[in-house]
């Protein structure tokens, strides 16, 4: 049996796109399981907000986030020692995108997890990697050591993979249940993502699901678009939830200087939906570990920002 987790363990990341202010809300929707796996990992943001089950998968094709969760998990002190004594600057932040070459793949994770605490949102796409930390959103690079050792806790006897989502599924026993954040159906994601999704990709992933839905249960979380719903038309819940966006600014917006593609500190309305293969209303949904944060007085109605999303 896995190690229970009595308090909460933040994803060690900043991820664009993220769910962590949706855990209570995508945790309620989950029944009860004794086999997990994300086949679309990111910032695993509802992995690390739940107990773990017996078995856990986290997996995602982008291979230097996959290599920096196994740093944590295998090598962690090791990679708290390369981060040791290094500040959040944005000279640093311009070497280790654009002239620092890692020989190795303890290197390639500090590099990675650098970027990541220290762009603008997590994005992690080379040509829209910018600086973007501030002490008012980010974690400071005096907390990074005991948040690593927590997370490296966190994913021991947990199976990590670099695996297509079709590869993988297919691979997978039956039982397991899978929660599914792809990449939204609309969304131009080019921008924020090293790995992005095709209109081919959408439509593999729901007949892969379709194919599949008798060994595994799913909760997959979409952009709420007529296309989508037509195309999981055959899924058994569908549940609409609206939150409200801001897309904040960084400090050299604050100082009048605009990243290159014209990130704004406007507020959006996201409309997503919530498909699943079972009956949402008949689940009790699994219980959240403890949250640090206060809870959303309307689960349907919540208010974020991008720095919010991927900020712990």
């Amino acid at each position: 049996m896995s190690k229970q987790i009595k308090k909460l363990t933040n994803s060690p990341f900043r991820y664009p796109g993220g769910k962590f202010y949706a855990r209570k809300l995508i945790l309620d929707c989950i029944p009860e399981h004794d086999k997990y796996c994300e086949p679309f990992a990111g910032g695993a943001s509802i992995f690390f907000a739940k107990n773990n089950a017996k078995h856990n998968i986290l997996n995602d094709r982008d291979g230097e986030l996959i290599n920096c969760y196994i740093q944590i998990k295998n090598n962690v002190q090791n990679l708290i020692a390369l981060l040791k004594g290094i500040p959040a600057t944005k000279e640093l932040h311009s070497y280790y995108k654009n002239e620092f070459k890692p020989s190795n793949d303890l290197e390639r994770a500090m590099r990675w997890f650098y970027l990541n605490r220290t762009s603008y949102s997590g994005i992690m796409k080379h040509q829209n990697c910018y600086w973007g930390y501030g002490d008012k959103y980010s974690m400071k690079p005096e907390n990074w050591a005991s948040h690593l050792r927590t997370t490296s806790e966190r994913l021991q006897n947990i199976e990590i993979s670099c695996l297509d989502f079709e590869d993988l599924i297919n691979l997978l026993p039956s039982g397991y249940f899978l929660f599914i954040d792809p990449p939204y159906f609309n969304a131009d994601q080019d921008k924020f993502y090293t790995c992005s999704f095709t209109q081919e990709d959408h439509e593999r992933l729901c007949q892969l699901l379709k194919n599949n839905q008798d060994r595994f249960k799913f909760l997959i979380t979409y952009d709420n678009s007529l296309e989508i719903r037509k195309m999981y038309s055959w899924c058994i819940s569908m549940q609409d939830n609206e939150w409200n966006y801001t897309i904040s600014r960084t400090d050299d917006q604050k100082n009048g200087r605009k990243l290159k593609d014209g990130y704004q500190s406007e507020r959006y309305k996201g409309r997503e939906i919530f498909i699943t293969n079972y009956d949402i209303q008949s689940v009790i949904g699994v219980k959240p570990l403890e949250f640090n944060d206060q809870k959303p007085k309307n689960n349907n109605l919540i208010q974020l920002s991008l720095f919010d999303l991927t900020r712990v």
